[in-house]
């Protein structure tokens, strides 16, 4: 006889067939989530994809635009606080210059300075006050140097230095420092290469001789020189050494203390070259034209030396009107460029060509130091001229 159904049955029954159920819908949401796309969380910093049926927002005006790029600062500028006289004739005449520190009395300074005109051309001596003292019409001079201690005689000269383009030679002179004139003292002509077009010196720590280079206008050699005592207080010279350079080389300056040669080749770079005879041809590379620091063509080149091995080379950027600064020391790190501005009624410099600098006191406005730079267009006058820039104005 079949078993009567008790109410107990039934809830036994409905609680495994909710069991069931459960089990069943955990199975299915299980295979649901498993094969769902996934969505990134934002802890993940995205943002959600968007799907097919979700056009993706448009950006509104509250998202700023990139920032548009500062101009980097322009060139600071070193204010002279003399100019010299204009040489007699016109146009761009007054090319380099070499400063003479007067040990005994640092106003008594002097700066000699070229004329490199075609007719008329000659070398100059002005005083720290910019006025003219003598001028000698010894044809058209390039580049000028000077090296105090030269032995002539038994006694001890101020050389003067340069290359005269008129007939391609080597242009001597001894400077009087109580008169303060130029009196030339070559003890022959002394042939150069043709067409000469720059000059500078050198005097060895190593072996105490005096030395000049000479540059090429055109592809050409680097010639050097040594510089020896003729006797009765004339100067001759010997050709020792001949750099190649592939195109026109104008300014050039010796290190005399750390021996180093540096010539700049006008359209292409700076070079450093070992300054001894012996060095040989082996070369390095201080910086190219427009690489961000020279524009052709590259000019005038100077040492202000520091204590220790310290100091700056100081080269000439005809292009842009700038000089730039670099260490003197090591791989010659660049420092900075700068212009030499407007002062009263001083014009700015433009056209930069040669210089010359000395970190010795050459007197009153120049206690510091003194930069003397060429200025092609010099509004009032005739021909260009140099301008005298207190040293402090630019290492500050």
């Amino acid at each position: 006889m079949p078993r009567p159904f008790r109410e107990c049955d039934l809830r036994t029954h409905l609680r495994i067939f909710v069991a069931t159920l459960l089990a069943l819908a955990a199975v299915a949401a299980y295979f649901l989530l498993s094969n769902a796309p996934t969505t990134p969380s934002p802890s993940d910093g995205s943002a959600p994809s968007p799907t097919s049926s979700v056009s993706a927002p448009t950006p509104t005006s509250s998202i700023s635009p990139a920032p548009t790029p500062v101009p980097a600062p322009s060139d600071p500028l070193a204010l002279p606080v003399v100019e010299t006289d204009g040489f007699s004739g016109s146009e761009d005449v007054s090319d380099d210059a070499a400063i003479w520190v007067d040990p005994e009395n640092a106003a008594n300074s002097l700066v000699v300075a070229d004329n490199k005109a075609s007719s008329g051309g000659g070398i100059g001596v002005f005083g720290m006050d910019g006025k003219l003292i003598q001028f000698r019409p010894d044809g058209m001079i390039g580049n000028v140097d000077l090296r105090s201690g030269f032995p002539s005689s038994g006694q001890s000269m101020v050389l003067v230095g340069a290359n005269n383009r008129t007939n391609n030679t080597l242009a001597l002179w001894s400077l009087d420092t109580v008169s303060r004139t130029l009196t030339p003292v070559a003890a022959r002509s002394i042939e150069t290469l043709a067409p000469n077009y720059g000059f500078c010196m050198y005097h060895s720590k190593v072996s105490g001789k005096f030395y000049a280079f000479v540059t090429p206008n055109g592809p050409g050699p680097v010639q050097q020189f040594e510089l020896v005592d003729h006797g009765a207080g004339k100067v001759d010279a010997t050709l020792v050494r001949s750099l190649s350079m592939s195109s026109t080389t104008e300014g050039c300056v010796a290190d005399d203390e750390s021996g180093h040669l540096y010539v700049g080749q006008e359209e292409v770079a700076v070079w450093k070259y070992g300054a001894e005879p012996d060095a040989g041809a082996e070369r390095v590379s201080v910086d190219t034209v427009g690489a961000g620091h020279l524009v052709a063509d590259v000019e005038g080149m100077s040492i202000a030396y520091g204590a220790n091995g310290s100091g700056f080379l100081f080269v000439s950027s005809q292009g842009d009107s700038t000089i730039a600064i670099y260490d003197r020391a090591g791989g010659n790190a660049f420092i900075k460029s700068f212009k030499v501005g407007a002062n009263g009624t001083i014009d700015a410099v433009t056209g930069t060509d040669g210089l010359d600098v000395t970190s010795l006191n050459a007197g009153p406005q120049f206690e510091q130091g003194l930069l003397v730079v060429h200025d092609e267009t010099n509004p009032g006058g005739a021909t260009s001229n140099l301008k005298f820039v207190p040293l402090s104005a630019v290492l500050r």
